[in-house]
């Protein structure tokens, strides 16, 4: 993952949004929310990460709309993983720039 100063400041300072439409073998894709992200019929995660280990996993709830989920994250080698207060499966962040994240679940 990216270690570059402006990488890591965009890290914290973008709560980021699933794009399940652009999701690879290689992992899910998540963009900044301020950019284009297309409408859905499916309600989108959403992730935002804050410097101090602590995070926030909104996904669809009962009426679909977010709902904001306590998180925290943690460093693994260059990976982020991120473990939601609730349990269930991490979120590992294996490659970051400022326009786009790349996930992956873990067990």
């Amino acid at each position: 993952m990216t270690d570059a100063p402006d990488s890591a400041a965009r890290l914290f300072s973008t709560r980021w949004v699933h794009l399940y439409e652009d999701d690879t073998p290689a992992g899910e894709v998540y963009v900044p929310e301020e950019g284009p992200v297309p409408l859905s019929r499916r309600p989108r995660e959403r992730l935002e990460l804050n410097a101090d280990g602590t995070a926030t996993l909104s996904r669809g709830g009962a009426d679909d709309r977010p709902a904001a989920h306590a998180a925290r994250w943690t460093r693994d080698g260059q990976d982020i993983v991120i473990r939601a207060a609730a349990g269930g499966q991490p979120l590992r962040i294996v490659e970051a720039s400022p326009a786009r994240l790349l996930v992956r679940r873990s067990s």
